[in-house]
């Protein structure tokens, strides 16, 4: 696992490093030369589980236009007929030009929070079962360690059954 320590992140995943820092949450920020933009290429980054990588999620209602961020398993798929019924209203994965603009990041990269404005956020209910677990933090490249009660720290999630 070659990774950069802290010092030498970067803007992205420094952005990501200090919404942390504000959450007061004691979570590095690593990048890896390694890709990252997959569960499975993320897994084998750090060595863990794929179940235990937190995708990050964007869909945009189809009525309201409003964004949903959904941090899922790496190992499980988003139900999006029950994530419209859980929500009242149709969801579509979000285009990467809305995910950019709604979180300040590109699909593959995009963090569980840091994000440009507050995102109505849902937990994938398959992540308290891990002790640790891994999340994108901004770039293709760039992971950080925490658990599952950091992720509903830091998100204000709603923990929920979404495969």
């Amino acid at each position: 696992m070659a990774e950069h320590q802290s010092d030498l992140l970067s803007p992205s995943a420094m952005k990501v490093q200090r919404a942390l820092a504000a959450f007061d949450i004691p979570c590095q920020v690593v990048e890896m030369s390694e890709t990252t933009r997959t569960a499975a290429e993320a897994a084998e980054a750090v060595g863990c589980d794929v179940g235990q990588i937190v995708k990050s999620l964007v869909f945009r209602c189809t009525g309201t236009g409003r964004p949903i961020l959904v941090v899922a398993s790496g190992a499980n798929r988003v139900d999006t007929k029950k994530l419209g019924r859980l929500l009242s209203e149709k969801v579509k994965m979000a285009p990467p030009e809305f995910v950019r603009d709604k979180t300040g990041f590109a699909i593959g990269g995009v963090p569980p929070l840091g994000h440009t404005e507050p995102i109505e956020t849902y937990i994938d209910e398959a992540l308290m079962a891990y002790e640790e677990i891994w999340a994108a933090a901004g770039t293709p490249h760039a992971l950080f360690r925490l658990t599952p009660d950091d992720l509903k720290k830091m998100t204000g999630g709603t923990l929920a059954d979404i495969k």
